[in-house]
């Protein structure tokens, strides 16, 4: 059914969003076919549907241009400021409700007006030297992600130039593990702070524990970065924003490790399944050498973060012919705006440059701030992955791959490959230009991980897949 005639004029949706009978959203069929579900509630609701949250009814908005209506936020009438929840402020929430933690601090997320704006300036002061590539720090960072990344595939070598592999635990979980050390400056404990970054983003029922010992964990690494500043994200943050407290450091902190740590690893498993799948656009451009461009387009047909958190109408208001009342609480599914007809049949799938319309990482006010930083990791995880590689293929049939149950991430619990290497000779060693700052002797920040380092993370994260 197009949802263009969808009126909504005398439908139930029109109704108060308490008083309606919310579809459950999270069921078997979304964790192995969110698509499905997601056209089912098109064809029966529209643009807008009512959904069950683990518990506590939402807004489902599905349509593309609804969905873009509240993220540009044009009007002024959608917070992302849980103040502007009434049901959260009264109590009606649950206090068990998984995902009640990720509402319960402000900062660059959940903040609006003027505190919105010195959150937005402080992340782009310290994300500065490390996404823009101008700057010395940029590019040390990319190589040495590069290294980390030809290190990781030559241990898949170990054991023979051809095999069985885990690309989610053997290449880019400990990836992202060493990324995130290079940039937060844990020393220790980062493998345990992303595994409980997921168990935050996957709602479950340890999600309420796993924020705690996260928020301890960061609060640690703010204290030492604070006696002993380094060339790491935490430091800039903190020159940035000395006046903030510690523990919104730490939620703020806890971000960056969500972006990096668990969205950008899944988009870069995404990218590979999309590859390995046979999506032509995105094969087309790889072969073209335009990886970016494969990543645009992995993240416009199977989005990591296929629904975003949520926002907060401030008045009533129409969105896609339904009524939403103020204080109402809207989930923005990226993936379904994606595959919204009246945006998707307005694609050309041959074309090998894309619109980059896609809002994986959002759009407006609060698009991610650190867009172009995780955009690039993808992009040499992916490139480094298959340049590596003379064969890769999936070694479960598309349809049983394990995707997490999450109602935020679309991410793959395990990527089971059989590969094929290529004969890969050393890297030569990147000369110095006189501009780049020095890596520390010791700690984290330093930018050099070992053989045995490397191999001890990936044989841990072996043990530890499920």
């Amino acid at each position: 059914m197009d949802p263009q005639i969808h009126t909504h004029e005398s439908t139930p949706a029109s109704r108060p969003l308490a008083s309606m009978t919310a579809e459950t959203l999270l069921t078997r069929d979304f964790d192995s076919r969110p698509a499905l579900v997601y056209e089912r509630l098109r064809g029966k609701y529209g643009a807008v549907a009512p959904v069950d949250l683990l518990g506590v009814p939402v807004w489902l908005v599905l349509g593309y241009a609804e969905v873009l209506e509240v993220l540009r936020n044009d009007r002024g009438i959608w917070s992302k400021n849980p103040d502007d929840w009434p049901a959260f402020g009264k109590g009606e929430v649950p206090a068990d409700w998984p995902l009640r933690p990720t509402y319960a601090s402000r900062g660059v997320s959940y903040s609006e007006g003027r505190e919105h704006a010195e959150f937005r300036e402080m992340w782009s002061a310290a994300l500065r030297p490390f996404q823009d590539r101008s700057q010395p720090q940029a590019r040390l960072l990319e190589e040495e992600v590069r290294r980390y990344a030809d290190e990781l595939l030559s241990l898949l070598a170990e054991s023979g130039q051809s095999g069985w592999a885990d690309l989610s635990a053997q290449y880019v979980r400990p990836l992202m593990l060493m990324v995130c050390n290079r940039l937060i400056g844990f020393g220790v404990g980062t493998e345990e702070a992303l595994m409980d970054m997921w168990r935050v983003t996957d709602a479950g029922p340890d999600a309420p524990e796993a924020t705690a010992r996260l928020a301890a964990m960061l609060t640690e690494v703010i204290v030492a970065k604070r006696q002993q500043p380094g060339d790491d994200l935490t430091s800039a943050m903190l020159a940035a924003r000395a006046d903030l407290p510690v523990e919104q450091l730490a939620a703020e902190i806890g971000m960056l490790l969500g972006v990096v740590g668990d969205l950008t690893g899944s988009l870069i498993c995404n990218t590979i399944v999309e590859v390995i799948v046979g999506n032509t656009a995105a094969r087309a451009s790889l072969a073209g050498g335009m990886v970016r461009e494969t990543v645009n387009r992995a993240a416009m047909a199977n989005p990591a973060n296929n629904n975003l958190t949520l926002r907060f109408a401030t008045a009533d208001t129409v969105l896609g012919g339904t009524v939403i009342m103020a204080g109402d609480p809207v989930m923005l599914s990226v993936a379904a705006a994606h595959a919204d007809p009246r945006f998707a049949q307005a694609l050309d799938p041959s074309s090998v440059h894309s619109s980059r319309a896609h809002l994986a990482w959002g759009a407006g006010p609060h698009q991610c701030p650190g867009d172009e930083l995780a955009t690039t990791l993808v992009t040499i995880a992916v490139e480094r992955l298959f340049e590596r590689m003379a064969g890769l293929e999936l070694a479960l049939p598309a349809d049983q791959l394990p995707w997490r149950a999450s109602p935020i991430m679309r991410g793959l619990r395990a990527l089971p490959v059989r590969f094929r290497l290529r004969e890969f000779p050393p890297q030569a060693p990147v000369p110095a230009t006189g501009d780049e700052p020095r890596a520390e002797a010791e700690g984290p920040a330093a930018g050099t991980v070992s053989r045995s380092t490397l191999s001890r993370l990936v044989r841990a994260l072996l043990r530890q897949r499920s």
